[in-house]
């Protein structure tokens, strides 16, 4: 199975078709438009999906390519944003994350991630399941006093048996990455690794593969670079 997720920085319908050759089975796509209030090709293209999200042209969608249903999964999200948890197949579950400030004072961005994992992280710890998107964050901004960092977020992922498939095929720690995700008003002097993919321990193995989209190509599309991923 062959996954992508990428923040396209808004106006998907005209950016899907830069996919053609990658052909992956699944897509998570943050800041999206949602296909029932869009039209043109990006709804044909657009099939099989799920979107959340309160403006209607900048979500987050999980749209499967193949003919693998995907299913809403009823996982409370009490004001959280954004998480769209599905079920892939009978056996495999899939938690698209585009962490935002959410009107928060305190728990903004990955705050938002480790509050849902409160919520569901027996659900996670008890099925094999991926978990990516755009967190929004990096070690590098982790503060000494604050028990919500990105670091204890990786940590009770792990705890789980939830792991970063880059810096587990690039053997690198995290705030050490080597290959940015995110080039800041797309500023190749402004680099960041900020979109992750995470996996249950049990969906990696020696064949497992990951890249992160080189910004010679995808940097005109979005200050984002897509992370393409086959388990």
């Amino acid at each position: 199975m062959k996954i992508v997720t990428w923040n396209c920085n808004g106006a998907f319908r005209k950016k899907f078709h830069l996919f053609g050759e990658i052909n992956a089975d699944l897509y998570v796509i943050q800041e999206c438009e949602d296909p029932a209030q869009s039209k043109g090709n990006y709804v044909d293209w657009a099939h099989n999906y799920l979107w959340v999200g309160n403006n209607k042209n900048k979500g987050l969608g999980v749209f499967s390519q193949s003919k693998t249903p995907i299913e809403r999964l009823d996982w409370k999200a009490d004001n959280l944003q954004l998480f769209l948890p599905c079920k892939i197949s009978k056996d495999l579950n899939l938690l698209a994350v585009w962490t935002k400030q959410a009107n928060s004072p305190n728990f903004r961005y990955i705050g938002q991630l480790w509050k849902y994992l409160q919520l569901h992280k027996d659900k996670i710890a008890n099925y094999p399941t991926i978990v990516c998107g755009d967190f929004n964050s990096n070690k590098c901004w982790d503060e000494w006093d604050r028990w919500w960092n990105h670091s204890d977020v990786v940590r009770e992922l792990e705890e789980i048996g939830i792991l970063s498939l880059y810096h587990a095929i690039k053997n690198e720690g995290q705030g050490e990455e080597t290959e940015p995700t995110l080039f800041m008003h797309r500023k190749p002097e402004r680099p960041y690794h900020i979109d992750y993919a995470f996996v249950s321990q049990a969906l990696y193995n020696g064949k497992t593969k990951l890249e992160v989209g080189n910004p010679d190509v995808w940097l005109e599309a979005s200050d984002h670079m897509p992370i393409i991923f086959e388990l």
